[in-house]
């Protein structure tokens, strides 16, 4: 990791204050030997000690598995963090200060609504909790988590509680209990529901909650199952701005440190899977939050583990749902297996009925997912001639998902044989596909005139620059505005383009996130230069982020766009090589007398755009 460009002494200074065996000691119990510290090593299985840390050169080395670094990489990679994360940590634990950059208004304002939500989340799981403990009216509930055999240690692990139904405690039985304020954060958190006539009522009723935590341990939303037979059987929080379903992962902040020492993650459907495996042994388990597995939840997976076994039914919408996941696999470079329950049985019901080690006889034997996939299409299909064509075809999907040429070539080699065709004629016989994966643009994947000489930033050009890294907020109405345009062929279009990457993933980016996906090179050393320089005074003056800079900057790419337009119309008014009619002509030269007259319109709005 190529922290020194974030800083040229910060991490240093963080480095020199730290002391690594400390640090290191609190995951993994270390014994002194002469001027080092031996222990296991926590990043694979091992009973002899092969785990080395240095205090002296502020260092650690695995001997077994080659890990090594300082004491960033270990928190990074223990704790599954990106290095501006672990340099925070460290920072505070150790009273460091960190210089901070300004936030724009907009920012401030978000930050203060993902707390509010964060807050009144907690408040509600304590409602929840003791209503659950100690109400009459969840007698049904605690009646139900019995039958289910979940001990009130696993349930206070999970933080379990109970929304009353409304025929115990009324429709706003939540709502009741917070203030004016509150009220309104619960409703853009989703916990209550805005009435047409004014009012609110509560979304969760006669429900059993799991609250849903981020890796952070704050509460994000909650999944609700209810008690009896009302529809739908589970119910999650809606998407706000903490909480989103595809890009959260049930039990992984309980589980997360027992899936990191098992290298090995294992993937149920329901709450109550997850929760009986834990119960009966099997603690390296999570769940997705009733949908598909997806890509964000996969790549959360591949930050704690090695390899991913599904645990899924053994219907067809089971098969179906394993074979779905494949490409996800291939793209995120991950061994995924699965292993398939025999018919009538979910995990709760097999681990309830037939105990931890046929659950552990069944995982030990499951099949790898690429494998899986071939042996149900040669079921399906059959080997006729007719059959294989149809194998080929559906095959389609996993080359195009395949991360790489080599993994390509991997799975033709592999597939050949069973298919009775040379891995040559295999490939040929598929459709050219691409050998990443579509998604958003990524700067390793930019197109090619990216790896060619880039054009140097103007002074107003950096200025947007800056302003677009500090402040990604307003990207969208920078972008609308013709932001990509006046940074077309510079390094600045080439962080656009990252930056709306990253936001197609997550809704608000921080700028040193954008640092941390940067490979070494141009582009990272900008971007470094700007957070450093972002906390001086005349950095301050030179880029606050205020509505008022916002809209100078709109008023600015909207000129440079009618600029651009007139210095092309007349370009076209001028080429006597092109033959027009008079009515053509005229019509041209009506359009830029009018951009003429717009441009001067914006141009007496607001001052000229500050450098």
């Amino acid at each position: 990791m190529g922290y020194t460009e974030f800083n040229d002494d910060l991490p240093a200074r963080i480095k020199e204050q730290a002391d690594i065996v400390q640090v290191i000691g609190e995951c993994v119990e270390l014994k002194q030997a002469g001027v080092r510290f031996l222990g296991l090593c926590p990043f694979h299985n091992e009973k002899t000690p092969s785990f080395s840390v240095h205090p002296g050169q502020q260092f650690f080395h695995c001997f077994g598995c080659g890990a090594s670094g300082d004491v960033f990489e270990f928190q990074m990679k223990y704790h599954n963090l990106d290095f501006p994360t672990a340099m925070r940590a460290l920072a505070r634990r150790y009273q460091v200060e960190i210089p901070e950059r300004p936030q724009s208004p907009r920012e401030r304002e978000k930050n203060r609504r993902r707390k509010a939500m964060y807050a009144v989340n907690e408040k509600a799981v304590s409602i929840f909790r003791k209503t659950l403990l100690n109400s009459s009216q969840a007698e049904g509930a605690r009646q139900y988590l019995e039958e289910r055999q979940i001990p009130a240690e696993i349930q206070e692990r999970f933080g379990l509680g109970y929304a009353p139904s409304p025929d115990a405690a009324g429709w706003n039985f939540l709502g009741a209990q917070l203030s004016k304020d509150e009220q309104q954060v619960a409703i853009e958190a989703g916990l209550l529901v805005k009435k047409e006539k004014g009012g609110t009522y509560d979304r969760f009723r006669d429900r059993v909650l799991f609250p849903l935590y981020d890796r952070r341990g704050r509460v994000i939303g909650f999944g609700g199952r209810i008690i009896g037979d009302g529809q739908p059987k589970y119910m999650n929080s809606p998407e706000s701005l903490v909480f989103s379903k595809s890009a959260s992962l049930l039990g992984l902040y309980q589980q997360g440190d027992e899936i990191r020492r098992r290298k090995q993650a294992i993937l149920v459907e329901g709450n109550f899977d997850l929760v009986s495996l834990v119960v009966h042994g099997c603690p390296n388990v999570v769940a997705p939050l009733g949908t598909a597995l997806t890509i964000q939840q996969l790549k959360l997976l591949k930050g704690f583990a090695e390899e991913c076994v599904l645990l899924f039914d053994g219907d067809a919408a089971g098969v179906k749902a394993a074979m779905r996941s494949v490409p996800l696999f291939l793209s995120e470079q991950m061994a995924g297996k699965v292993a398939l329950l025999p018919t009538g049985h979910d995990p709760d019901t097999f681990i309830r009925e037939k105990g931890l080690a046929a659950l552990n006889i069944l995982l030990e034997e499951a099949m790898p997912l690429p494998e899986f996939t071939l042996k149900q299409l040669v079921e399906e299909h059959g080997l006729t001639l007719d059959g294989k064509r149809r194998i080929i075809r559906e095959l389609q999907p996993l080359l195009k998902a395949a991360a790489s040429g080599i993994q390509r070539s991997l799975i033709l080699s592999h597939f050949s044989e069973t298919i009775g065709v040379s891995a040559e004629e295999l490939g040929a016989s598929m459709a050219p596909v691409p050998s990443v994966p579509p998604g958003p643009p990524i700067i390793e994947s930019q197109p090619a005139r990216f790896a060619e000489q880039l054009t140097p930033l103007s002074s107003s050009q950096k200025r947007l620059v800056t302003h677009m890294v500090l402040y990604p907020g307003s990207l969208s109405e920078l972008k609308e505005a013709g932001l990509r345009t006046c940074l077309s062929g510079t390094i600045g279009e080439v962080l656009l383009l990252q930056l709306l990457a990253l936001l197609e993933r997550a809704e608000t980016v921080e700028p040193e996130e954008l640092l941390d996906k940067l490979p070494p090179g141009g582009e990272r050393v900008l971007v470094s230069n700007i957070l450093l320089s972002s906390s001086s005074e005349s950095a301050a003056l030179y880029c606050q982020g205020t509505e008022g800079e916002l809209t100078e900057i709109i008023v600015y790419l909207e000129c440079e766009t009618l600029k651009r337009r007139i210095k092309e119309l007349k370009g076209i008014l001028s080429d006597q090589s092109a033959p027009r009619s008079v009515e053509d002509q005229q019509k041209l030269g009506v359009e830029m007398v009018e951009l003429i007259n717009r441009l001067e319109v914006q141009q007496k709005k607001y001052t000229p755009f500050p450098l």
